[in-house]
């Protein structure tokens, strides 16, 4: 795994954690940037850069639950970990609530750790890749003629060529000649993939 795989960002007051975590994650070929504090890493955080957080809860300024709450309200989605010593049940619930990846107590496994780590990662670039696509088909649904956005709406709807044609007004060849542009515009070799590009992003 390298950095274009994402990176942890390790937030823990105690430098000894930051160390022992950070040679540990390294060791398993995981990318780690360590902070002191939860202020410092949403100071320097960008959100272009892949990733998941692994953060302590409790600690000097903002908590582990308070960085959630500041994330959600910055609209930055990042998976969270919180991996803490003081852990109840009802803080795990809280955090799972607001969206955590997961809640794990110390001491932890490493082996556990690392796989919560790896998931989080590969769900973080997912979810990435998902809006890249999105973003790739409303630019490429953005060439599209009001008529022919009409049709890969009905098209999407499941509705069949007469169908569209008597709808719209028009013969049922003159929604196939639409339907091969359209095909053309947004780069589908099918009508899975067109369907496919034409079902909102959840």
């Amino acid at each position: 795994m390298n950095d274009q795989d994402g990176t942890v960002f390790l937030i823990d007051d105690d430098p000894g954690v930051r160390d022992a975590l950070t040679l540990l994650l390294s060791l398993k070929g995981l990318s780690t940037q360590p902070f002191a504090t939860a202020d410092s890493f949403i100071e320097a955080y960008r959100p272009e850069r892949a990733g998941c957080v692994l953060t302590d809860l409790r600690m000097p300024g903002m908590t582990g639950l308070e960085l959630q709450s500041a994330l959600a309200a910055r609209h930055i989605e990042v998976p969270l970990v919180v991996l803490t010593a003081h852990g109840d049940v009802a803080t795990a619930r809280a955090a799972l609530k607001n969206g955590a990846f997961d809640f794990l107590e110390k001491p932890v496994d490493d082996a556990q750790l690392v796989e919560v780590l790896r998931n989080a990662l590969r769900v973080d670039r997912e979810r990435r890749a998902a809006v890249t696509a999105r973003a790739t088909t409303d630019r490429r649904i953005e060439r599209l003629t009001k008529r022919e956005r009409e049709i890969l709406e009905l098209i999407a709807a499941g509705h069949q060529n007469r169908e569209i044609a008597r709808q719209l007004g028009i013969s049922a060849r003159t929604v196939e000649v639409h339907k091969a542009r359209i095909m053309e515009k947004l780069e589908c070799r099918s009508l899975a993939e067109l369907m496919r590009a034409n079902r909102p992003l959840s």
